[in-house]
């Protein structure tokens, strides 16, 4: 071999070399930087399983809350998604004029205008009272579709809704008793509905 051929057989090794270096400087910053993410991915499980937890221990708490100050039948039909017997509740033939709130949250919910007879033997509404106040689920449970009605601040069952309501809507809320409240027209002011007294022809008598 000349030296010729020698010079450039050192040369190559000294690229392979070198390659070889800035190979496994690559490699390593590669597996550092793997590393760094999967404990980042591992830390930001763990916060939201954390975060779950306190929130299913929060959502515990808060329903051994509701056991001590609703009825087992408000407790069954809120919490639990049950129903009532028809004809055997407590508003389902009410002709007072006021609104009905969640036995839960006191968030409006519907109106006794909007109130009417279906001959179903539960309360039956047209529309809710205010719609950011009511949310709409679709339910399976029973071999067949229906639209389930909830809370939306006390997320409580309230019952289902069917398009074969009469006018103007067309729509037949119809709603558990025990999952409501019911505040006459003369104690919406009293107990904090005064704005909805408007409904009804009557206007506060102090200014908020």
């Amino acid at each position: 071999m000349s030296i010729y051929q020698s010079t450039g057989v050192i040369k190559k090794m000294k690229r392979l070399k070198l390659k070889s270096g800035t190979f496994v400087i690559l490699l390593f910053f590669s597996l550092t930087l793997l590393i760094s993410c999967q404990s980042k991915k591992s830390e930001a499980i763990s916060a939201t399983h954390k975060e779950e937890k306190i929130m299913s221990e929060d959502k515990k708490n808060n329903q051994k809350e509701l056991e001590k100050v609703l009825t087992p039948l408000q407790y069954h039909v809120t919490q639990e998604e049950g129903t009532e017997p028809p004809f055997q509740n407590e508003f389902w033939n009410n002709h007072q004029a006021g609104i009905y709130v969640d036995i839960v949250s006191g968030e409006p919910l519907f109106s006794s205008l909007d109130k009417f007879d279906s001959g179903t033997g539960w309360p039956s509404f047209t529309k809710p009272l205010d719609e950011h106040n009511v949310e709409e689920k679709k339910d399976r449970k029973l071999m067949m579709e229906r639209t389930e009605v909830r809370s939306a601040q006390g997320d409580s069952h309230l019952g289902h809704v069917f398009p074969d309501g009469p006018g103007p809507t067309g729509m037949r809320y119809c709603i558990n008793s025990a999952s409501l409240r019911f505040i006459p027209v003369e104690k919406m002011e009293q107990q904090g509905y005064g704005k909805y007294l408007a409904l009804f022809g009557k206007s506060p008598t102090t200014n908020k």
